[in-house]
């Protein structure tokens, strides 16, 4: 456990910001591979990808009262080796509601509903470099899920955003995002479609000065990311205006992040590469190439 509390001190939260405070998926620290802990003020969630005693979940949550500078208000533990990933509190009780923070935006969890939450903290580059990045921009943003890239380049002065995912519920959660950020829902549309059904759809609606392509590393039969990648990538530029930007986000651990940089060479030999992103040190990886990467580029 000093490990743990080691790293939680390490990586306390600055003015009620969320925070990855320990990343164990990371193969970093010996026996702990199983444990991630993410803190959203008031609230601890610990995710598990293996069965732990009660005794050693006690010894955990005691840790962590001790440890944080404010008390939790609830320690929620997601089962991550259970069918659906199911949640239940260690401690206390959570709130109504409950936004994560981060960079002066706020996005809604879902904390306790559904495996995933709302909101994934290893995209906090990514958001950065689209708020960075978005300014009079017309913005496509693929498999949208909450809409956390949209609520960024907005944030960041763009123009337009169209989101577009097959998950209604999630686009809806996106509305409330923009909504709480007091965001022009003018600004946004949203789109329950399927990306490969919808291209003609897309193409007139576009071209976009920038597209955002963050998809799930698995979802079914609608994405896998050998078989789709590829077929993904040769749509772009059809999408994308001359000289227009693509930000590709890659969460696909066996493949690595040369994966994208010789996709993107073989399908558009002319794009330029302008930069990889990783999500930094609260997400420490013993094997870089397994974590997730982001790849910029600008189309020709």
């Amino acid at each position: 456990m000093q490990i743990i509390r080691a790293e939680i001190t390490r990586h306390l939260p600055h003015s009620g910001e969320t925070r990855r405070i320990f990343h164990g998926r990371g193969h970093c620290f010996a026996g702990y591979e199983d444990l991630v802990i993410d803190y959203f003020p008031p609230v601890v969630m610990v995710i598990l990808y293996r069965q732990r005693t009660q005794s050693w979940l006690d010894e955990l949550t005691q840790l962590l009262v001790t440890t944080l500078p404010d008390k939790p208000q609830a320690i929620l533990l997601q089962e991550r080796f259970l069918m659906n990933g199911p949640s239940r509190l260690l401690q206390g009780e959570l709130p109504e509601s409950l936004d994560a923070q981060e960079a002066g935006l706020s996005f809604r969890l879902r904390l306790g509903e559904a495996q995933n939450i709302g909101f994934f903290p290893d995209m906090a580059i990514g958001r950065k470099v689209v708020r960075e990045r978005a300014a009079d921009k017309c913005v496509l943003n693929l498999f949208a899920y909450s809409c956390s890239f949209s609520v960024a380049a907005l944030a960041g002065g763009a123009t337009q955003v169209v989101n577009l995912d097959m998950n209604r519920g999630a686009l809806e959660l996106g509305k409330l995002n923009h909504c709480i950020n007091n965001i022009d829902l003018r600004q946004a549309s949203f789109l329950p479609l399927e990306f490969f059904r919808s291209l003609s759809k897309l193409r007139k609606l576009g071209p976009f000065d920038l597209v955002i392509c963050d998809p799930p590393a698995s979802q079914g039969k609608s994405f896998t990311a050998e078989r789709h990648w590829p077929k993904l990538i040769r749509t772009l530029p059809g999408l994308v205006k001359r000289g227009g930007e693509v930000l590709a986000c890659l969460n696909a651990p066996d493949l690595g992040p040369d994966y994208l940089d010789e996709l993107f060479a073989s399908q558009i030999p002319t794009a330029e590469g302008l930069g990889l992103f990783t999500p930094g040190k609260d997400f420490p990886e013993a094997h870089a190439e397994s974590g997730v990467s982001l790849h910029l580029y600008r189309l020709p």
